[in-house]
């Protein structure tokens, strides 16, 4: 996951919207969103085939979770346990064990954000350049790879895009569909707001837009999946769609997923 702006309690018929795309390299084997297993908790989400671990799921409790990289050219930590284990190792109930290790087990770079949709309250955790914390209440968040809110040009764009949409009078599909639109953008930045990351101006360029691809000796990297999560407020409760939107590595469609669940029949 490297791009997600998330509003939380900014619209009373969707308490939660939460728009994210997640890139990598192709070549890195993932499963399409789906319901499965960890630490006998009941999670929906994509897979890591790789290292294991996911980049977003949500829990059948109604608790979101996921994680982006911190970009940092040249500062890596070979043998680092995969980010990705720390998804499901919060969601299957490792909160207060993933508190602890973040000041003790040596990790490249992370930003992990967790979300309960039945209080509609959530934090912020990242481990550069120190471990810290952030309560999330009502309001706009996003988080990229970077700090939480730090104001890359495609965050500001997608959180724009995301108030926007919630202000327009719209039902769930047109919600849906000007979110993945918003995800779908590949015009780079102009050079004068590209941030100073440590990479080279190129490449801040083909990294600054929403949904990117980039061609190297590695393979090709780039969006493999764009993901709604949204709870709408409805006459029988909360429900919560949760959708997946998979990419080839020529930047195509490859197929789509949808999920939904009640959130209040949980309880």
């Amino acid at each position: 996951m490297c791009l997600a702006a998330l509003a939380i309690a900014q619209s009373d018929r969707f308490p939660f919207v939460l728009a994210s795309n997640r890139d990598e390299f192709f070549h890195r084997e993932a499963a399409p969103l789906g319901w499965w297993t960890a630490g006998g908790v009941e999670l929906l989400g994509g897979r890591d085939l790789s290292a294991g671990g996911t980049w977003l799921a949500l829990s059948r409790a109604g608790v979101l979770a996921l994680v982006t990289n911190v970009r940092e050219p040249g500062r890596v930590l070979p043998g680092a346990p995969s980010r990705g284990e720390l998804v499901p190792h919060w969601l299957a109930g490792g909160g207060q064990s993933l508190l602890d290790d973040m000041a003790a087990v040596p990790r490249n770079g992370f930003n992990f954000l967790t979300v309960e949709l039945h209080g509609l309250q959530g934090t912020w955790f990242s481990n550069r350049p120190q471990p810290q914390r952030r309560t999330l209440g009502a309001g706009l968040h996003g988080v990229s790879n970077a700090a939480l809110d730090t104001p890359w040009p495609k965050l500001l764009a997608l959180k724009r895009q995301l108030v926007a949409a919630l202000a327009a009078p719209a039902d769930l599909a047109t919600l849906q569909a000007s979110l993945f639109e918003a995800l779908s953008r590949r015009e780079p930045a102009p050079d004068a707001e590209l941030p100073a990351t440590g990479v080279p101006l190129d490449r801040e360029r083909q990294l600054s837009p929403p949904f990117i691809r980039i061609e190297g000796e590695a393979g090709v990297y780039g969006t493999r999946c764009s993901t709604l999560v949204i709870v709408e407020a409805t006459a029988q409760g909360r429900r919560v769609h949760m959708v997946e939107r998979r990419f080839a590595d020529s930047g195509t469609v490859s197929g789509e997923t949808a999920r939904a669940f009640d959130l209040d029949a949980v309880f």
